[in-house]
């Protein structure tokens, strides 16, 4: 995989079907959003296409006991899925010859908001990873939950044609729970790209914050981002619509150790303090007006030039405790001593 910058600043990486911004971009397959509520929802019928992207909105009702998302393919309800997961951080959890994949087994009564990929030829096992974050408590004092997982559908005759988002046993997801799978072939030629861009904005060497502007509100969001300093970088962060308030929270892995940090004035991403360096990365956000806003991120940060360095990396899932509008403007911002330059850009895609 190579990272590219094409036309327009379109941050691109080369051969897993994110050139979104021209033909044959990631496709909107199927989705299914639930009316009432109900145990699982499940797509309809799906193109047959190579990679799939999944992302599942889950509310949780309040008479349930818990939330605990799963997926599962072409109505297989046989032992014929495996996984395995790390919540917030811990020691891997396995489980063969299952019934479904569980995304996050922490049996949390909040929202959720995951992001998954999938191989889809049909000859193989259909292989899974992604990343589920788990709202917690309600409010911008309590960081959310965040599960790591991987998972296979052991089929080798078909590929995947329904995806279905459940939750354990007859549990049930609110209304509004949603399932929007997307679709990547080499060989599409459509123009009808689920992603959107909305803003596209370069540094300029005078400032520590770079600044998406207004962009039009949609329901999904994805931010990518490329930056570097001449002299510090520290607490590289994100805040939605200028809000300076104590209104965010967040869960990192930074090199494999876990930290949290609640009642924030920015979503934090990473810590620490490089000398020069360069940040890259990119986060999905769900974007639901009346709900906390959830963002799953992974970063890579570069704290010295050359190969005798490794690079530094974060995982994070944040949330911004805003539940009465929706993000219109992304500022990634940091406060170390020196500003954005002018090769740094900040990209928003949206859909609704």
């Amino acid at each position: 995989m190579t990272i590219e910058y094409k036309d327009s600043k379109r941050i691109v990486a080369s051969g897993i079907g994110t050139e979104l911004g021209g033909v044959g971009g990631w496709k909107e397959l199927g989705r299914f959003t639930s009316s009432s509520a109900s145990v699982s929802i499940t797509t309809p019928t799906l193109a047959n296409k190579r990679y799939l992207m999944i992302l599942g909105d889950a509310r949780y009702v309040s008479s349930e006991s818990a939330l605990t998302p799963r997926f599962l393919f072409n109505g297989d309800t046989g032992s014929n899925y495996a996984e395995r997961r790390s919540l917030d951080g811990g020691s891997d959890t396995t489980a063969v010859s299952q019934p479904e994949i569980v995304l996050g087994s922490n049996n949390i009564t909040s929202p959720a908001f995951t992001v998954g990929y999938v191989s889809n030829l049909a000859s193989k096992e259909k292989l899974v990873t992604g990343n589920i974050n788990l709202q917690n408590t309600a409010g911008a004092g309590t960081a959310p939950q965040r599960s790591e997982y991987a998972g296979k559908w052991a089929n080798t005759s078909n590929a995947i044609s329904t995806v279905t988002f459940k939750n354990y046993g007859t549990r049930q997801f609110d209304s509004g729970s949603e399932v929007v799978v997307l679709g990547w072939d080499e060989d599409d030629t459509h123009t009808t790209n689920f992603w959107e861009e909305l803003a596209s904005v370069s540094g300029d060497g005078t400032s520590t914050t770079l600044d998406s502007g207004t962009i039009t509100a949609k329901k999904y969001l994805w931010v990518q981002a490329y930056g570097s300093v001449a002299t510090q970088m520290d607490n590289m962060a994100f805040q939605f619509n200028s809000d300076t308030g104590s209104n965010y929270s967040k869960r990192t892995s930074l090199n494999g150790v876990e930290q949290t940090a609640a009642s924030q004035t920015y979503l934090r991403l990473g810590s620490g303090s490089p000398t020069n360096g360069s940040l890259f990365g990119s986060g999905f956000i769900i974007n639901n007006s009346a709900n906390e806003k959830l963002l799953i991120s992974h970063w890579n940060r570069n704290r010295s030039t050359g190969a005798g360095t490794a690079p530094e990396r974060f995982e994070t899932a944040g949330k911004w405790a805003n539940t009465s509008s929706q993000i219109t403007s992304v500022q990634l911002i940091h406060n170390g001593s020196s500003n954005w330059d002018s090769d740094s850009i900040i990209k928003v895609w949206g859909s609704d």
